[in-house]
């Protein structure tokens, strides 16, 4: 038995979501435009430095997609906050990413918005009086999720949308979980404990996050064994978990012996972050492949990320 007292969570009080204000609702949602012609959405690159650059490496990505190849697409939750996530949805069921990584707080946010077609609380004003993720159905049915993911052997973001799709939740189709399920595409969460507010809830099990989070990794790397020239992997908006995944994964598949070195990388972000740039443009790519870091707000680079990556060719392309 430990020295140490630990803090006792049956003094905890979880709240009913119904009480909470949201600040992000479905009508936030982007909702992907029909495709232009190439010529013209490869005329108009967002306003940031390297836009050449920008469009080269959204032909790249819709190469890899095109011949099979993987393209992998971790994220942070801001993606979903900001409404983008429909772009990252069109993109998998077009079969153009092969797998997506995120961090428990994406699962959290995907999840409500299923549930109550609303998320994002207004953290600085309900921590003043300790009600911060205090809600009760958020952990509890993300709990169950994770319970039929332990029983049925699935992994955790695959039980999480097998969980969405057994109890018909009534927003459903907003969320890039169920999608993805659905397309058979896998969502891998990467928790750390103490992080996301389910973690506060009274029920956690630290021994179901924890082993369905270590499955996840297992599936990730078995997607990264994968990677090689003409495949891509992108960072957008995860400035610590991600890029730190990413990296002990890739070391475990070339230990593991596969090639894992030739592939196109790139960071989409707000600011340049230490750990992307070294972990997922720089080391990985010292021996082939190239690496890219795009920075502006996601509600501008998604959008104009997507159009190039699916814009119609010409009739002679």
């Amino acid at each position: 038995m430990s020295r140490y007292e630990s803090f006792d969570t049956s003094r905890l009080k979880p709240l009913p979501l119904a009480e909470r204000r949201n600040k992000v609702t479905l009508a936030d949602l982007a909702t992907p435009l029909a495709p232009r012609p190439r010529s013209e959405a490869e005329q108009s690159p967002p306003s940031i430095p390297n836009g050449d650059e920008f469009v080269a490496f959204s032909r790249r990505v819709r190469a890899a997609g095109e011949a099979g190849r993987p393209v992998i697409w971790m994220m942070g939750a801001h993606v979903i906050k900001v409404g983008c996530s429909p772009y990252v949805i069109d993109l998998a069921e077009r079969g153009i990413v092969s797998c997506v990584a995120t961090n428990g707080a994406s699962m959290i946010h995907d999840f409500e918005l299923a549930l109550i077609g609303a998320t994002s609380e207004d953290v600085e004003a309900n921590l003043e009086g300790g009600d911060f993720g205090m809600w009760d159905e958020t952990a509890s049915h993300l709990h169950a999720a994770g319970r039929l993911a332990r029983e049925l052997d699935l992994g955790y973001g695959e039980g999480v949308g097998a969980y969405i799709e057994e109890q018909a939740l009534p927003h459903r189709e907003a969320s890039l979980f169920w999608r993805l399920y659905r397309a058979g595409v896998p969502v891998t969460v990467h928790s750390a404990i103490g992080t996301e507010i389910i973690h506060q809830h009274p029920a956690m099990d630290g021994e179901l996050v924890g082993g369905l989070s270590y499955r996840d990794f297992r599936i990730f790397a078995r997607r990264m064994e994968e990677l090689g020239p003409g495949s891509a992997v992108l960072n957008v908006g995860s400035a610590v978990v991600m890029p730190e995944v990413f990296l002990k994964a890739l070391a475990m598949v070339r230990n593991a012996g596969a090639e894992a070195r030739g592939f196109d990388a790139a960071v989409f972000d707000m600011i340049d972050h230490y750990r992307p740039r070294m972990n997922v443009v720089s080391r990985p790519i010292t021996s082939g492949g190239s690496g890219h870091i795009f920075l502006g707000r996601h509600e501008t680079l998604l959008p104009a990320f997507y159009e190039l990556v699916v814009a119609e060719p010409a009739p002679a392309e």
